[in-house]
């Protein structure tokens, strides 16, 4: 039962009283005011009328038949015709109980019963109990109906809502596709025109170093000072400029197809890398720490060419009142994104120059340089790259630092036996025999 149909029982009924006899109005009122009816009195049809003109919440309406000017039957016709008073019900009560004639004729006006005078009070009271409940039933069943047909409608309109909403998720997924189709074939462009133009720039750029190289050569000791800077600044440009051409080639050429994974060891692949940059630690005398590296599914060719890139940043970006320390280790913990696998974290942790940790995203955006060329060589495209080989590994390139106080950057990258590669994959190799030992740490030169 809704609130409405609660709020209806627990009002008080209204029930309308209509007849010339002051006496009768009395005796009807002795009759029913113990049930707790709210009792409208009308000593005519007229008055009776002037009532319903601006009341229309009525249970009920007792009409005497015989009054003078309207009578009962009169009234009740006048009544009926107004449909918003068709709903209330109308007993007639007449002294008259013999001519069926006339009892039709109440019927076809629209009454509902009759009752006989001398009036029977049970009889009064019963019957005014059975049309108050059948009224209140009838308007409990409205009231369900109109509650039914709102929930009807809302359900229509939440249907509707959902139709569209799946439309236009439909319609958004759609799109979606479309503009990853339409992006990844801008990125391949992108990628080809990176190669082809740096490619086709290399060859007008070796030009001007031959031909300034052999003007130096050729008119040594006899250029003025001034011109002799002026040559020497063409060369040293053309050098950043061919820097920047094959890093450029080197960022576009980042890709990788499953043929090249493999299982890699770090260990043995991180000291092939500082034995091909042996004269270069040895000129900045750095020391290096090496803990043993994890087993990665992953390209060898790449994964040489990150950690060259970071060590080279590591010996580039040193302090000069210190020597470099480079510390290179790894931990495994679970990965961040509740993927219930694990991942693989490499450190490799120096203490030079460091940089202000706001800047720890932007240094891996291509060509982002904290530092000018003047101070440091370089292009800005080295980390760029180290990032680029990261996401190809499934994986993410970090970096933390303050000035002056070093910096680390952390290679995290799925262990392979969560890497979505089967462990059957590579013939003849399990983890336990590619020579991972326990981790202690390792100092080589």
């Amino acid at each position: 039962m809704n609130m409405e149909t609660k709020t209806l029982k627990k009002s008080p009924v209204k029930i309308l009283v209509v007849d010339d006899r002051e006496d009768n109005l009395f005796s009807i009122e002795t009759i029913l005011e113990n049930d707790g009816y709210n009792l409208i009195k009308a000593n005519s049809g007229r008055a009776a009328l002037k009532i319903l003109l601006h009341d229309h919440d009525f249970t009920l309406i007792l009409m005497d038949v015989q009054m003078p000017g309207l009578n009962g039957l009169e009234t009740a016709a006048l009544i009926y015709e107004r449909d918003k008073l068709k709903h209330i019900p109308i007993i007639f009560i007449t002294a008259n109980n013999y001519d069926e004639q006339y009892i039709f004729q109440g019927y076809q006006t629209g009454g509902v019963d009759y009752i006989y005078k001398p009036i029977n009070p049970e009889l009064l009271r019963v019957k005014v109990g059975v049309f108050v409940e059948l009224y209140r039933k009838t308007h409990e069943l409205l009231q369900q109906e109109k509650s039914l047909m709102a929930a009807n409608y809302r359900l229509e309109k939440e249907i509707d809502e959902r139709r569209m909403s799946e439309e236009k998720v439909r319609l958004l997924n759609q799109q979606l596709m479309e503009k990853n189709a339409h992006l990844k074939s801008t990125i391949e462009e992108l990628d080809r025109f990176a190669y082809v133009a740096s490619h086709d720039l290399q060859e007008p750029l070796r030009k001007i170093t031959f031909f300034s190289d052999r003007i130096c050569r050729k008119y040594q000791g006899s250029l003025d000072e001034a011109l002799n800077n002026d040559l020497q600044k063409i060369m040293k440009a053309s050098g950043r400029m061919n820097l920047l051409i094959n890093d450029l080639l080197k960022f576009s050429r980042q890709s990788a197809e499953n043929q090249d994974f493999t299982f890699v060891n770090l260990t043995d692949l991180v000291k092939e890398v500082l034995s091909d940059m042996e004269v270069n630690i040895e000129q900045t005398g750095a020391s290096m720490f090496i803990s043993d590296l994890p087993v990665v599914w992953g390209v060898p060719s790449q994964l040489r060419q990150l950690f060259q890139n970071l060590i080279s940043n590591a010996l580039k970006f040193c302090r000069k009142d210190i020597g470099p320390e480079v510390h290179i280790y790894h931990e495994s913990v679970m990965d961040s994104n509740n993927t219930g696998g694990r991942m693989h974290r490499i450190y490799i942790k120096d203490n030079g120059i460091g940089f202000d940790g706001k800047y720890a995203e932007e240094i891996f955006m291509a060509f982002k340089r904290l530092h000018s060329y003047h101070d440091f060589e370089g292009t800005g495209v080295g980390l760029s790259i180290c990032k680029k080989i990261a996401e190809i590994h499934k994986g993410q390139m970090l970096a933390e630092s303050r000035e002056n106080e070093g910096a680390t950057f952390i290679f995290c990258v799925p262990e392979p036996n969560h890497s979505g590669v089967p462990m059957d994959t590579v013939k003849g190799y399990k983890i336990g025999e590619l020579g991972i030992e326990a981790q202690r740490p390792v100092k080589d030169a």
